[in-house]
């Protein structure tokens, strides 16, 4: 047994001590992970996903909306459609990947991206926070510097995962345990302090905090551990395999057993349009009979569907893993339809003729928007790793997570095209609970196209043998190309389903 493994499997045991033995795993844990691994690769996981994805991404959610609201003063629709230009950042992750492989700056492929995506954030931040009466085409500029640099330091930490997950196989389960605890961690405390600064600083003012996280990013970009590499032709090697990479992807997506469930996935995330802006701007106006929420509440409730998020996951490991894909994408997409439900009926007040308080209502219905959403987003991350054929994973996967972008970018325009349409303006939402059933339709008849999903179990092979037999590129994979298979791991996107989750309770 491998001495990480057994150092692992000796501090869940716990050896025990009782209680205090269970209280000191973590730290254990921990230590185990900084020696095998490097402490500056363990700091940099929870910078990068703890600090930079989940706090900051959760704390810019709710105080970017606020900004929009209160101190751009955009309609509903605008402030949706902007969600989606912010979002194009991820859309190009694999492209940023590519940078990070190809393109190293004095002999560093990780170190000089860690540190432009902190200058850029931190620049971006300090100038939405900074200039009174930026305009709006400055702060969207803000905005998407904001974005795209979270996006690159989330790309070149993964390529660092990547790496280690090469070297260490056995501690590739730590890895990503690592990542999502931080995540979720980050999230929740983002969440639950995000209204409270928002409340006592302005929107403008609490989104200066939104400097300090890409900050730490400059210091990560100069203490992180990364060899110097020496080699004059890496990058046309690189080229070359990068080359041979797409067309092994374009030759694989021909396939149908991949083609028909990526299509299934685009569609299922493109037609489950997001109103949240539209549903944020009605239940934090002040005017009656709207219900008026304060921003410490908002944030409160964005933290308690963090929390549902993960009970969310555990209840799919639970109870949900062994079902056949059709099954559970079938039963998960009709629950998440039928759970939009909700919505309506609160944003009809009907809750108040059952005598339900809006504010028991609401965080009703964001933990079950959480857990329906993160139920119905597991198997469709399980399906894409299904279908990446061997030797081209990293950048196959890439596209299905580009396929997957897409189709969140396409949900956030079309629920704008239907605000906009309905007239759902900063003071009209007579026409919101339209715009919130055309949502839940169009969430329902993705039914229509299940049958693109395959039959087979969650432990089943979905790709052919003549796919399972050669590499992406066409050739048989080649033994002992470890190093240039690193090169080519453009990202693991093990925060993909995160990112998915901020939707769940539009």
């Amino acid at each position: 047994m491998p001495e990480e493994q057994q150092e692992a499997e000796e501090g869940i045991a716990g050896g025990g001590g009782g209680w205090a033995s269970t209280a000191l795993q973590p730290v254990r844990w921990l230590r185990m992970l900084c020696r095998e691994l490097g402490a500056t690769f363990v700091a940099g996981v929870v910078l990068v996903y703890g600090l930079s994805q989940g706090f900051a991404g959760s704390f810019f959610r709710v105080a970017s909306d606020y900004y929009w609201k209160d101190v751009q003063r955009v309609q509903p629709a605008t402030v949706q459609l902007l969600s989606a230009v912010f979002f194009i950042p991820w859309v190009l992750k694999p492209l940023w990947g590519i940078m990070t492989d190809v393109f190293p700056v004095r002999g560093y492929r990780r170190r000089p991206y860690f540190l432009f995506a902190g200058v850029l954030g931190t620049a971006s931040a300090a100038i939405v926070t900074m200039v009174n009466g930026l305009p709006m085409t400055s702060a969207i500029l803000s905005f998407v510097g904001i974005s795209t640099a979270v996006a690159i330091a989330d790309v070149t930490i993964d390529a660092c995962i990547a790496k280690n997950g090469i070297d260490k196989p056995s501690l590739v389960p730590d890895m990503q345990s690592l990542c999502a605890f931080s995540s979720s961690l980050g999230a929740l405390i983002g969440y639950a302090t995000s209204g409270m600064f928002v409340h006592h600083l302005g929107a403008q003012g609490a989104l200066g905090v939104m400097a300090l996280p890409p900050a730490t990013l400059v210091f990560l970009g100069f203490f992180i551990y990364e060899l110097k590499m020496y080699q004059h032709n890496v990058k046309e090697k690189v080229l070359n395999k990068v080359h041979m990479a797409v067309k092994g992807m374009a030759q694989t997506i021909k396939y149908p057993v991949v083609w028909k469930p990526s299509l299934y996935m685009f569609l299922s995330l493109a037609l489950s349009i997001s109103t949240h802006e539209g549903q944020f701007y009605w239940y934090t106006s002040k005017e009656p009979p709207n219900p008026g929420f304060s921003q410490e509440f908002v944030g409160m409730v964005h933290a308690i569907g963090a929390v549902a998020s993960m009970v969310g996951v555990l209840v799919y490991h639970k109870y949900l893993k062994d079902y056949p894909f059709r099954s559970i994408l079938f039963y998960a997409q009709l629950l998440y339809g039928v759970s939009g439900l909700l919505d309506l009926t609160f944003v009809l007040r009907w809750n108040l003729l059952l005598g339900v308080p809006d504010a028991a209502f609401v965080t009703l219905e964001e933990c079950c928007a959480r857990v329906v959403g993160r139920v119905r987003l597991m198997p469709m991350m399980v399906l894409s790793t299904k279908l990446c054929p061997p030797g081209a994973e990293g950048t196959f996967f890439a596209l299905l997570m580009c396929i997957d972008s897409a189709g969140m970018l396409a949900a956030k325009a079309g629920g704008a095209a239907v605000l906009r349409a309905l007239r759902v303006t900063r003071t009209d939402f007579a026409r919101l609970w339209l715009a919130v059933l055309v949502r839940n339709l169009l969430r329902l008849s993705t039914l229509a196209a299940i049958s693109l999903v395959p039959t087979a179990d969650q432990t089943d092979v979905l790709l052919p043998r003549d796919l399972l037999a050669v590499a992406g590129d066409g050739s048989p994979p080649a033994a002992g190309d470890g190093d240039d298979e690193e090169r080519l791991q453009l990202a693991k996107f093990a925060d993909h389903v995160d990112d998915d989750d901020d939707d769940d309770d539009d």
